[in-house]
């Protein structure tokens, strides 16, 4: 998977299509993101003991994001991301547009 934690993102495609945003998890497995401040859901909390007494009510949080979704962002636009092996034999990212290292 190209994209990492922490990295900046642009949504290229879905609801919130043209918003950016930080990635706050990733899930390989799933293949999915979770980016801040993007696609943010509703849910309903019941209150309960372990929960340490806090309310009952809803809460506002981000939903993952399928990987193709987003790309990975240079100078405000939507770039690709390659690899490139150094001579010390380290592998880095790199973006398609320009060849600097992500």
């Amino acid at each position: 998977m190209k994209i990492k934690k922490g990295d900046e993102v642009i949504v290229i495609a879905g609801k919130d299509k043209g918003a950016t945003g930080r990635v706050l998890r990733v899930d390989p497995r799933s293949e999915r993101v979770v980016v801040e401040g993007v696609n943010i859901i509703t849910k309903n909390i019941k209150a309960d003991a372990a929960r340490a007494g806090k309310e009952s009510g809803q809460v506002k949080v981000e939903a993952p994001l399928h990987v193709s979704n987003v790309a990975l962002v240079e100078d405000g636009k939507p770039v690709r991301v390659g690899y490139r092996v150094n001579e010390d034999g380290t592998k880095v990212r790199v973006s398609r547009r320009s060849g600097k290292e992500i």
